[in-house]
């Protein structure tokens, strides 16, 4: 897995590099038959976009626990918000992640 840098530079798919570490992480935890580099930043996770589920929120979450060393709870009134998208996603991995 990548690790979330500081460098808020896009790549060529118009993900940041932070934004790619953590689609990889999607990717790869969810095992997604989609590419990496196809995950729009803005697109919803949930629902329409990406398609994900409750099952797969838990289990990002358990990932986003491991790799960046804190907890999303349940209970978090934000959830909705922080799992929009890949881009609110990564924003809040950013500001709370201890490794």
């Amino acid at each position: 897995m990548t690790e979330l840098g500081n460098s808020a530079s896009q790549t060529l798919d118009g993900q940041t590099a932070p934004e790619r570490a953590v689609a990889e992480l999607l990717v790869n935890t969810l095992q997604l038959e989609v590419a990496v580099d196809a995950i729009d930043p803005d697109m919803r996770l949930f629902g329409e976009g990406l398609g994900l589920d409750s099952i797969d929120a838990l289990e990002l979450a358990l990932a986003i626990t491991r790799a960046y060393g804190f907890e999303l709870r349940s209970d978090d009134e934000r959830n909705q918000q922080i799992f929009a998208s890949l881009r609110s996603l990564t924003g809040h991995i950013e500001a709370h992640r201890t490794k």
